[in-house]
């Protein structure tokens, strides 16, 4: 963790020069930037098999019909399918799942005060004056003055973003089901399609539980996925 603390500190004296105090800030978006474009062919990938997936969807149709009320055939068949075509139902998860150390590691960064043995000198960095190692249940407990306004700010920016993911996820599953390419593709997807727009939401509890740098990773990554997913599906 270490070998993590110093480059986020040399990407803070880099940035520093425009930053000045939020400098350690704006290197958590930096940084988070940076993984994102990292993990982004991935998500092009993920969009490829999204777009496979429905185009099996006729294939799937006529596997109902023939196994009927037989379940336990539907789901071989259905596996089949996908192995015989080369399309992996669960490509979709695999950018956010490669994006979990990277939150994790910002967590564990600024929860401890110290690092290998030293001060967290990264403890000392703020945003806007609003320490990167507070948490905004903390701050928003003793009221809304100080560095509440930073914390309210990230929640109405993490609310829009939710709200624009969830519309769009549901105007794109009725726009599937209009044209009858919504399916369950793998048994027992089907429940998890229609619970998934609403853990968008579930970022707003995250931004206010984690330490700020973490919270301003999650604010970035989600508004970068938002803006992602309205181009790559469009």
């Amino acid at each position: 963790m270490s070998v993590f603390a110093a480059l986020v500190e040399q990407l803070a004296d880099l940035l520093q020069p425009f930053f000045h105090a939020s400098a350690a800030a704006a290197a958590i978006v930096l940084f988070t930037a940076l993984v994102r474009l990292l993990v982004h062919p991935l998500s092009r990938a993920a969009a490829r098999g999204q777009r496979a997936r429905a185009a099996l969807q006729p294939s799937i149709a006529e596997l109902r019909k023939k196994h009927g009320k037989d379940q336990e055939a539907l789901q071989k068949a259905v596996l089949e399918l996908h192995a015989q075509e080369k399309v992996s139902p669960l490509s979709g998860c695999l950018p956010g799942l490669l994006q979990l150390p990277a939150f994790f590691l910002l967590y564990h960064l600024f929860s401890n005060s110290t690092i290998g043995g030293r001060d967290n000198n990264l403890l000392n960095h703020s945003l806007l004056g609003a320490p990167l190692g507070g948490r905004g249940v903390d701050v928003l407990g003793n009221g809304v003055g100080g560095a509440g306004p930073v914390y309210l700010g990230l929640f109405v920016l993490v609310a829009a973003v939710a709200t624009f993911t969830f519309l769009r996820t549901r105007r794109t599953t009725a726009a599937a089901v209009l044209s009858g390419t919504e399916g369950e593709q793998v048994p027992g997807l089907g429940a998890v399609t229609k619970v998934t727009p609403y853990l968008s939401y579930f970022t707003l509890f995250t931004v206010a539980v984690v330490p700020l740098a973490a919270a301003l990773y999650v604010v970035t990554s989600t508004t970068w996925s938002a803006v992602e997913r309205a181009v790559l599906y469009r």
